[in-house]
């Protein structure tokens, strides 16, 4: 692995060499990546070359580049050290560098998603076809966002189309597993509102996969089938400008997903999504952003013979929040708020004597983002949060960065916290007659300290980020075998643990020149410190790379891109527990990369081709796990997008 590791970056850093000297005809990258704008690392609009912040965009271009279908290959093809992979009866999990999903905040244009399934939200609800850009932030960002944003924050922001209409389609096939996604989006603007609206759905058959043949034969080869699925995705936008200084943005949106778990049973979910935001100039220097939203996230149970669809769970939460900022002399921006959230969970793993519980939240924060001179920024900030179940959170932090010439150095304090989930406090579910879990209402938040110091190089086509981290978890929660339980039987239960230190290092190699060739190569480093001699258990790998090499050719009315992308993930030694739940067993993950490679081709920039050979190396893992990549080998699919503003101009 590691031979394979240093010949990889041999060959794309002697590419990038022999290139390096190319015409000065286009966009330098920091005319291309480092102008765009962020706003989730301050929760204010900055430029990333000017963000104290470390923060990372995948922009749409990016998406398009790589043909993925959903988040997770995006993430996946973009962020080293992020991996899904399945739980109990084949949910899906995300971890990334030892954080679980429930210690990771996924947010839509900057609100919460409701709804979760063993501690991860459903990936599905997050439709990438209207996508303007993905802002992600590693470490604590609590004094911003809250509970849950202790590892990472990932912000998806939606598009927000200017044209007086657009029409664009889109239809993808893939060679195995049924795969199919169709959709569109229709945009229209009318004097002062623009309506934006977006559908989506894709599918994919069940499968089954094999181990590889055993020393008894191919008889022994365990068969384990893969469900099928498919979901619809809706999605409203109204924006209204009442003034130039004033506007209103109303959203809806609907979605549905339907899983073949079993021939008798069918899962299902479904969400309603709606929102009214305000943003305004009040003043020449202060402008205001209010909004509310209500999501409601149902699973149940289908049964196809009878025709009987048994509700199961149901998540409602209606939040509030508002926030002021105000620039004083162009140096120092203020920015005042609070949030409130009600919170409702109705679920099937309660007791059937109590089985709803709510909770109520309110948060209030400030930050300061001081400009000093053309040298330094600093960002402070404050927040306090309130839960009716167990009272206060506070969650400071400081980041600072220092330019100098091509230069940008920054460092950042910044805790974080995950208050207990209504789950956790009250859970008291059978586990299909093997053992009981309970909750814990005397449950403490999980808290973490993270740090990290970051420098940043960048020159004309080149880009060089070393990221280093550390991050210190206290009272982590998580579930143990209590044999006091049951009258000594013993059951599961939510519990705060003594928690590990997680520290790593992400370094990012970019550059794009006039000749066309892009490249782009990420690496990520991780290991974990358990306090007190507690085992190991992330399964998190140590090492994982990702890498990308394209090549964009244009004509008068002809555009060629080929894109070809990689994963190398290593082996990951750790420890699970064992049958018994009485202690820790040694377990392996094994090594494994997969490559990609895609030809984008796009007609009078109108119609665009792309077409995909997916594991072109044909891996398949010898043994599938809940951490193997359920791949049967090569595959491949062709995809179709299709502007209609643009071609009906042309005719």
């Amino acid at each position: 692995m590691q031979r394979l590791l240093h010949i990889v970056i041999y060959i794309v850093a002697s590419s990038l060499i022999a290139i390096a000297d190319d015409v000065d005809s286009l966009k330098t990258m920091k005319e291309y990546y480092m102008n765009t704008i962020t706003v989730t690392g301050t929760r204010t609009p900055k430029s990333l070359d000017n963000s104290p912040v470390v923060t990372r965009i995948i922009t749409a271009e990016e998406i398009k580049k790589i043909d993925a279908a959903n988040i997770k290959d995006v993430l996946l093809s973009e962020i080293p050290g992020v991996e899904f992979s399945f739980s109990m009866n084949q949910q899906v999990s995300m971890r990334m560098q030892g954080f679980g999903g429930m210690s990771i905040l996924f947010l839509i244009d900057g609100e919460r998603m409701a709804g979760e399934t063993l501690d991860n939200i459903d990936f599905n609800r997050l439709n990438i076809d209207n996508v303007e850009r993905i802002e992600i932030v590693k470490g604590a960002a609590s004094a911003l966002y809250g509970s849950n944003s202790v590892g990472a924050v990932i912000n998806i922001i939606t598009k927000r189309e200017s044209a007086l209409w657009a029409v664009q389609l889109n239809t993808r096939f893939g060679s195995r597993y049924g795969e199919q996604r169709h959709g569109g989006t229709i945009s229209m603007k009318q004097g002062k509102v623009t309506n934006i609206f977006n559908l989506q759905y894709d599918k994919q058959d069940s499968y089954t996969v094999y181990d590889r043949a055993t020393a008894e034969g191919n008889q022994a080869r365990k068969a384990t089938p893969v469900y099928g699925s498919h979901h619809w995705n809706f999605r409203e936008k109204l924006l209204f400008n009442i003034t130039d200084k004033h506007q209103l943005t109303a959203r809806a949106g609907y979605y549905f997903s339907e899983r073949n778990s079993s021939p008798q049973q069918k899962d299902r979910a479904r969400d309603f999504s709606g929102g009214l935001r305000y943003t305004g100039q009040l003043s020449e220097k202060g402008n205001i952003d209010i909004g509310y939203t209500a999501d409601r996230y149902d699973k149940s149970d289908y049964y196809p013979e009878i025709d009987k669809d048994y509700l199961d769970y149901k998540n409602v939460q209606h939040s509030l929040r508002a926030a002021y900022s105000h620039t004083f002399d162009d140096s120092l921006i203020a920015t005042f708020g609070g949030d409130a959230m009600n919170d409702y969970l109705k679920s099937y793993q309660f007791s059937a004597d109590n089985d709803h519980h709510s909770q109520q939240t309110a948060d209030i924060f400030a930050q300061a983002d001081w400009t000093i001179d053309n040298h330094w920024n600093i960002v402070a900030g404050l927040r306090a949060d309130y839960f009716s179940h167990h009272g206060w959170e506070i969650a400071p932090k400081l980041a600072a960065m220092y330019k100098i010439k091509n230069i940008n150095l920054r460092a950042s304090y910044s805790k974080g916290f995950r208050a207990p989930t209504l789950k956790e406090m009250y859970m008291d579910f059978n586990m299909a007659n093997v053992f009981n879990i309970y909750g814990n209402d005397q449950l403490r938040s999980e808290r973490t300290n993270s740090f990290s110091l970051s420098a940043e190089y960048l020159k004309k086509y080149y880009c060089i980020v070393l990221t280093g981290y550390y991050n210190i978890i206290d009272n982590e929660i998580t579930t143990l075998w209590d044999n006091s339980l049951e009258g000594g039987r013993g059951a599961m239960k939510y519990q705060n643990v003594e928690g590990t230190d997680l520290t790593g290092i992400d370094l990012t190699l970019m550059a794009r020149f006039p000749s066309g060739i892009n490249a782009k190569v990420c690496y990520s480093l991780f290991h974990e410190f358990p306090h007190k001699g507690v085992p190991a258990t992330s399964d998190s790998r140590p090492h994982t790379l990702t890498l990308q090499l394209d090549y964009l050719k244009k004509w008068k009315h002809y555009t060629i891109n080929p894109v070809i992308n990689g994963r190398v993930l290593s082996r990951a030694h750790f420890n699970t527990i064992n049958s018994t739940y009485d202690g820790y067993e040694p377990t392996l993950a094994k090594e494994y990369t997969i490559w990609k490679f895609s030809l984008l081709q796009k007609f009078y920039d109108a119609v665009t081709l792309t077409t995909t050979i997916d594991n072109i190396f044909n891996y398949r893992p010898r043994r599938y796990q809940y951490n193997s990549p359920f791949t049967l080998g090569t595959t491949f699919s062709v995809g179709l997008a299709v502007d209609v503003e643009k071609i009906v101009k042309l005719l």
